[in-house]
C-alpha cells in the first residue's frame, strides 16, 4: 500500500493535482458555506460556463488560458450581483442567462477555430494532465490570496451570511464583503475548472457544505468541516483516478457524494440517540 502511494506521487502530474487539488477544494468549500446559506450556491455552476466561455476565447487567440479567464469571471461574477440586486431579473434567472449565454460562446468560438480537440475537452469534463508548472505557481499564489482574505474577513462573512439585514444596520458593508465573497469565488472556480472541468466544479462548492450540515449545526463547525470532507474527498477522488483510469473530476465527485451518504446516515443516528 505505501509502495502504491509512494509510486503514485512520484509522477510531477500527480503532485501538481494534489497539491493545486487540495487548495482549490479547501477554498471552494469555506465559501460554498456561505453561497449554501445565502441560497446563492449556483453561481459556481454559472461563473465555471463563463470560464469555458473565456477559456475557448484564449484557446482561439493562443493566449494563456487563466490569465484571459480569471478578470473575465470576476467580472461575470460583479455583474451578477449587480443583476441580482437592482433588476427585476432574479439570481436563479440571472445566472441562467449569463452561463448559458458564455457557453454558446465558447462553443461558437470553438466550432470557428480549433474544433472539439483534447484541450477543449479537458475543460468541459477535467484532467489531471492538464496542470502545467506555471499553473501550479499562479493557482498557489491565488490560492493562498483566497485564504487569507477569508480568514481576515471572517466575521463580517459570518454576519451577512446569517443576517444581511441586521449586518448592513450595525455598519457593515454588506455590497462590497458579497463582492468580496463573488470575486473569490470566481477565482476560485478558474482555478478548478483545469481539473474538475465546467460541468463539475459547482460540485467543490455545494458538497461539501451540505454534507457536513447533516452533522454540524453552528457556523465554525460546518466551515471546519467542510474544509476537511473536501480535501479528504478530493485527495480520495484523485486516488481513485490514478489506479482505476477515471476521470479526475467524477472521481472527486463520487467520493463527495459517498461522504454525503455516511454524513447524513451519521446525522440520522444522531437525531434518533438524542430523543
Amino acid at each position: 500500500m505505501f509502495e502504491s502511494v509512494i509510486e503514485m506521487f512520484s509522477y510531477p502530474f500527480m503532485v501538481r493535482a494534489f497539491i493545486v487539488g487540495a487548495l482549490v477544494a479547501l477554498c471552494s468549500a469555506l465559501l460554498g458555506v456561505s453561497l449554501v446559506l445565502k441560497r446563492y450556491s449556483m453561481i459556481g455552476d454559472g461563473l465555471s460556463h463563463v470560464g469555458f466561455g473565456a477559456l475557448a476565447v484564449a484557446a482561439a487567440l493562443n493566449a494563456a488560458p487563466l490569465t484571459v479567464a480569471i478578470p473575465v469571471v470576476i467580472v461575470a461574477a460583479i455583474l451578477l450581483l449587480r443583476i441580482r440586486g437592482n433588476s427585476r431579473i432574479k439570481g436563479d434567472a440571472a445566472i441562467a442567462l449569463i452561463s448559458t449565454s458564455s457557453l454558446a460562446v465558447g462553443v461558437m468560438v470553438i466550432s470557428l477555430t480549433t474544433g472539439m480537440n483534447t484541450d477543449v475537452y479537458n475543460y468541459m469534463f477535467g484532467s489531471i494532465l492538464a496542470m502545467s508548472a506555471e499553473d501550479v505557481r499562479l493557482s498557489v499564489a491565488l490560492a493562498a490570496v483566497v485564504l487569507i482574505l477569508y480568514i481576515f474577513f471572517y466575521n463580517k462573512i459570518f454576519a451577512i451570511t446569517f443576517d444581511e439585514t441586521f449586518a448592513q444596520a450595525t455598519g457593515v458593508k454588506a455590497d462590497l464583503y458579497n463582492t468580496l465573497i463573488a470575486v473569490l469565488t470566481a477565482v476560485t472556480i478558474v482555478l478548478g475548472m483545469r481539473m474538475m472541468g465546467t460541468l463539475l466544479i459547482s460540485s467543490l462548492i455545494i458538497f461539501p457544505a451540505l454534507t457536513s450540515m447533516r452533522v454540524c449545526t453552528t457556523f465554525r463547525s460546518v466551515v471546519i468541516h467542510s474544509a476537511v470532507i473536501s480535501v479528504v474527498c478530493l485527495a480520495a477522488g484523485i486516488a481513485l483516478s490514478y489506479y482505476c483510469a477515471t476521470p479526475a473530476g467524477a472521481s472527486v465527485v463520487m467520493a463527495n457524494i459517498a461522504a454525503l451518504i455516511l454524513y447524513s446516515l451519521a446525522g440520522v443516528i444522531r437525531r434518533k440517540t438524542w430523543r
